[in-house]
């Protein structure tokens, strides 16, 4: 898939999405990635199996991870070029958000 199809596919993107590669600024096994994105959040998203595992099979066909196997034979999930190119995109979209959230949160008030 390009980069244009991915971008244009995946943001915005859902939190669980967001979160699942944010937790792949190193190689980790499924299991890893629920555990560090229940540290990461506080415990507040606490990933099911079968949500994590159908976002990283969709995740690798796009070819925004790709997934080896280490010497236990348990899957490693790793992001790719085009993944870190989509993260800095939504953090980017995120950023603005962020800002404009800030500067007009007072007439809420």
């Amino acid at each position: 898939m390009t980069i244009e199809k991915v971008l244009k596919t995946y943001i915005p993107m859902t939190e669980t999405a967001f979160y699942i590669l944010l937790s792949l600024t190193e190689p980790r096994h499924g299991y890893g990635i629920i555990k560090h994105v229940e540290e990461i959040t506080d415990y507040r998203i606490r990933l099911g199996s079968g949500t994590i595992y159908g976002t990283l099979t969709k995740m690798q066909r796009d070819g925004i991870i790709s997934v080896y196997a280490d010497q236990k034979r348990k899957k490693i999930y790793e992001i790719t070029k085009i993944g870190k190119v989509l993260m800095l995109e939504e953090i980017k979209r995120i950023e603005e958000i962020h800002a404009n959230a800030l500067k007009y949160r007072g007439g809420f008030r």
